[in-house]
């Protein structure tokens, strides 16, 4: 691992959790993550070697002049439960590797063995049925049945099977091989929005992970975000509506246009 992770220091972490997250659907995940790092005092902790996971395509070129290629960031960080409670180790992967994802999800369990984590959480979108105009509920799934039953005490719903796409999935598996505890948190989204955004899911899992951290935060930026994004999504689908109707339908005076231009003839 050394070799694939830069420590940028060497804090005595109290039985800390990890959350990791890289992007997916509906960007839940890093809404999430982002989130929990801007409201806590997190310090940096490492950083992932990124050439050794991702191969750049291409350079960005500002005033005619080249940049130099620019990788992916994958860093961790960490902050110091100050109530004396479990510290928290927090990864954010700002993409995820067309190759090499299952070696970088053991690089960040690595890391998670040698701080010594007590459980590895994650999150991810649930597609269901549900309107954007409802309040999603959070899913629950684990590593093995103890962690399972511990999840009953936050009203989480219980999935039967389903699948889980990308690292934010992989990692968990990964867990399980290592006989690590391990919890994804899954916020429902609308299956016709998926392409969009959706801080609701997150605020939804967000109140849901801290409780089981014991941690508290002030979510009101992100719950003005959440309804300005309702807001969003209701103008976004009636103008799709409208679009729909005008291409399905005609105008019924067009008809009566017609009949009378006949009837004169």
């Amino acid at each position: 691992m050394s070799r694939l992770v830069k420590l940028h220091a060497r804090p005595k972490l109290n039985s800390p959790n990890m959350l990791a997250s890289w992007p997916g659907i509906s960007n839940v995940s890093m809404i999430v993550a982002k989130y929990l790092k801007k409201k806590l005092e997190f310090k940096k902790l490492a950083e992932v070697e990124a050439f050794h996971f991702f191969d750049p395509i291409g350079v960005s070129v500002e005033n005619s002049i080249i940049e130099a290629p620019r990788f992916p960031k994958s860093e961790f960080f960490y902050w110091k439960n100050r109530s004396g409670g479990n510290d928290i180790i927090l990864f954010i992967g700002e993409d995820q590797p067309a190759a090499k994802g299952y070696e970088l999800a053991n690089c960040v369990l690595d890391m998670g063995i040698r701080f010594q984590v007590k459980r590895i959480y994650t999150c991810a979108a649930a597609l269901t049925r549900i309107h954007h105009t409802e309040e999603p509920n959070v899913w629950g799934v684990a590593t093995n049945q103890q962690v399972a039953e511990d999840l009953n005490t936050y009203n989480l719903l219980r999935s039967g099977n389903l699948h889980i796409a990308g690292l934010n999935g992989l990692l968990l598996g990964l867990a399980k091989e290592k006989d690590m505890d391990g919890t994804c948190l899954l916020g429902e989204v609308p299956m016709y929005a998926t392409k969009i955004e959706n801080p609701m899911a997150a605020l939804a899992i967000l109140k849901v992970l801290t409780k089981i951290l014991d941690i508290e935060i002030n979510t009101s930026d992100l719950s003005q975000l959440a309804e300005e994004t309702k807001e969003r999504m209701k103008q976004a689908a009636a103008t799709a509506m409208g679009e729909y109707i005008d291409y399905f339908t005609e105008p019924i005076w067009e008809y009566g246009t017609e009949e009378e231009e006949e009837e004169e003839e």
